[in-house]
């Protein structure tokens, strides 16, 4: 990529037009099996040194936006922890090693965070591991498209709950005794959140729920100098969406009915993420990015 690329681009055609196949993988999904590959920022992400000495966990680091994000903070100079579950190890190993070539430390810790004690566990994991903590990215999700209110389980709904919501709130009630002021929490919400897909129901309703939490935490937290800010990302292209995250029929347009025409890459949230870590942001607190394509939101 040249010097042009990385200083003034077209958004409508930095990132081709993408038509994925009908293809299905088994929830959660893995990066190196999709179709077609994404781009997480291995090749086009170049740090400035805006989280040097910083000490961050990531959840769903293995894949998708969390993998994005952890590079990202690795070429800024900070050390890594990635959660993930033990069946995206694949995925993970291969961001670990694109980290551990930036020379930044990166610890792995896989474990499902819809169990409380190993959500809990994570946080004294990952300080002890990286010797302190004062970036935490509440990332992991669940999304499974279901058409009918009729057809939506009781266990599905109470796992995307727990997954969405209830780790978030474990892991943060963890990390808190451990975060020094300047510290920053940063949550992923969604577009969902304000404009929620029918087929979405008990994921958009997480989302809403996440973006809530975060403007209370901050001004609960705020005067303890820890910053808390989400992210809401509209149509990304990552394993989420072929593990059942998308209708199938749905995946051959996926993102095109946005302003910008295009699915979103994940390398495109994670300067997003930076900048709500990074002291830059330090007037910014319970605020919410939206990075949808031109999506109108209220």
């Amino acid at each position: 990529m040249s010097e042009d690329q990385y200083t003034f681009q077209n958004p409508v055609t930095r990132y081709p037009v993408i038509s994925p196949p009908k293809q299905d993988q088994p929830e959660p999904g893995l990066d190196r099996d999709l179709k077609p590959t994404t781009d997480r920022g291995e090749e086009t992400y170049r740090g400035l040194g805006r989280l040097t000495g910083r000490k961050a966990l990531i959840t769903g680091g293995d894949s998708g936006i969390g993998a994005a994000v952890a590079i990202a903070f690795a070429r800024e100079g900070a050390d890594v922890a990635l959660n993930y579950l033990p069946s995206e190890e694949p995925d993970a190993q291969e961001i670990a090693k694109v980290i551990a070539e930036t020379g930044q430390r990166v610890v792995v810790l896989p474990g499902d965070i819809s169990d409380s004690h190993v959500a809990k566990k994570l946080v004294a994991d990952a300080a002890e591991a990286l010797e302190g903590l004062d970036i935490l990215v509440n990332n992991a999700g669940k999304q499974i498209s279901v058409e009918r209110l009729e057809d939506l389980t009781d266990e599905q709904w109470e796992e995307t709950f727990r997954v969405n919501v209830s780790a978030m709130f474990w892991i943060t009630k963890a990390a808190l005794p451990l975060l020094p002021a300047g510290s920053s929490i940063i949550n992923t919400t969604s577009v969902q959140a304000y404009s929620p897909s029918p087929n979405l129901i008990d994921y958009a309703s997480t989302k809403a729920a996440i973006n809530n939490f975060t403007k209370g935490l901050a001004q609960q937290l705020a005067p303890r100098g820890i910053r808390v800010n989400a992210v809401a990302p509209g149509p990304f292209w990552t394993p989420l969406q072929v593990s059942d995250g998308q209708p199938k029929d749905k995946l051959p347009t996926f993102g095109q009915d946005t302003p910008l025409g295009r699915a979103g890459q994940p390398t495109e949230l994670a300067p997003a993420y930076v900048y709500l870590a990074s002291a830059e942001s330090s007037y910014t607190t319970g605020a919410t990015i939206n990075i949808n394509g031109g999506r109108p939101t209220p």
